[in-house]
């Protein structure tokens, strides 16, 4: 009810509280592919691979498990927001970052990592709750400024998470002159993206408790049951009409969820662009790390961390969708998202700067028309 008469009474955009959702989503997209720069090299130091060319069986299993654990429990997150409040599923899930994102860093076998990864993806509901409360937190008008700012605080973190990853990885042979071998980083050579990444997510914790709810459930006193009590009881008649329309049933609603045609179409298409999306990150950190005898480019985790970094700037755009929904219709933006990305990828090269100039054309493509 307070943000509801917020609303009523300021007719802006919310700059403050899009940049607490900016923040938020920023925090939860950053850990999950921050791990594909070094993940080849992660599972080679584990010596759980016989041989060099069974690295990347292992590492699907560690690069899955974080969405194997969001699959099983986005629904039960979802639920848990509609019941409960959106704010308790947020700083949640921010602090389910700070811990297993941060344990990640200090696997020291296979089993570890794909623990903590699964715990991380399970622990952190965070999407859905986060767009819902985009929407719920700025007026009709401005909520498709929230999700396009969503959109971009996804892509940029599924860019910069790489970057660092790419950069802060194995820095005691990077960096000789600040880390040795013998010292911490050098025993964990993995810890410090994650440690990163850590602190960023702190500070999205202390911005967390700020957040104003915005699902309010009532009871039969309180403010805001005296403020909507007319509203309750012509909504109560209502439903009850509809009741005997239906013939007295009252969870026709949660059975026809199913059948609705539109709904179930938008959540099959989304789950085809996610598959296209994460498969592509992943896959491509293995082959650019792979040797040339297999196939591969022979990068190193800095090289990725190069070429993701470099597509961060293509993303700037993504704001303008809000812009683009109001002369053309949200289906019709998306189509042209995807014949975009079916061009680009008739293309087919083989050097270096060919395919630097390829991955970093067509990465955000990718990224952007998925979301």
């Amino acid at each position: 009810c307070k943000v509801d008469r917020w609303k009523a009474t300021y007719k802006g955009i919310p700059y403050r509280e899009f940049l607490n959702v900016w923040l938020v989503t920023l925090c939860t997209a950053l850990p999950i592919s921050s791990l594909f720069p070094f993940l080849y090299f992660m599972i080679r130091d584990l010596h759980i691979a016989k041989r060099e060319e069974d690295i990347g069986y292992y590492a699907g299993y560690v690069g899955s498990s974080f969405m194997f654990g969001r699959a099983l429990t986005s629904l039960f997150w979802g639920i848990v927001a509609d019941r409960y409040g959106r704010k308790p599923v947020i700083v949640f899930g921010v602090i389910s970052v700070i811990i297993f994102n941060t344990l990640f860093g200090l696997s020291t076998s296979f089993w570890m990592a794909i623990s903590t990864r699964f715990l991380l993806g399970s622990l952190n509901g965070l999407l859905g709750p986060i767009k819902a409360y985009a929407v719920e937190i700025a007026r009709e008008e401005h909520q498709a400024i929230g999700i396009s700012l969503i959109s971009t605080a996804w892509a940029i973190g599924l860019i910069v998470g790489p970057a660092l990853g790419g950069f802060l990885s194995q820095p005691a042979e990077k960096f000789p002159d600040i880390f040795s071998k013998e010292s911490f980083f050098g025993r964990f050579p993995y810890f410090l993206p994650c440690l990163s990444i850590s602190l960023f997510a702190v500070g999205v914790l202390v911005v967390c408790f700020w957040l104003p709810e915005t699902l309010h459930v009532h009871k039969e006193t309180g403010e805001c049951r005296s403020h909507e009590s007319l509203e309750a009881s012509e909504n109560d008649s209502v439903l009850k009409e509809r009741d005997e329309q239906n013939g007295g049933s009252g969870s026709t609603s949660k059975e026809n969820l199913l059948r609705n045609w539109p709904l179930m179409s938008s959540v099959i298409v989304y789950c085809v662009f996610s598959l296209h999306d994460m498969a592509y990150t992943e896959i491509f950190s293995l082959w650019a790390e792979s040797d040339r005898r297999y196939g591969g480019l022979s990068y190193s985790t800095q090289d990725v961390g190069e070429i993701l970094a470099v597509t961060a700037y293509n993303h700037h755009w993504t704001v303008h969708y809000s812009k683009q929904c109001r002369g053309t219709k949200p289906k019709r933006s998306c189509q042209w998202h995807r014949c975009n990305v079916t061009v680009f990828f008739q293309s087919s090269c083989s050097s270096r700067w060919r395919n630097f100039i390829r991955l970093v054309t067509k990465t955000p493509i990718c990224l952007l028309s998925s979301r």
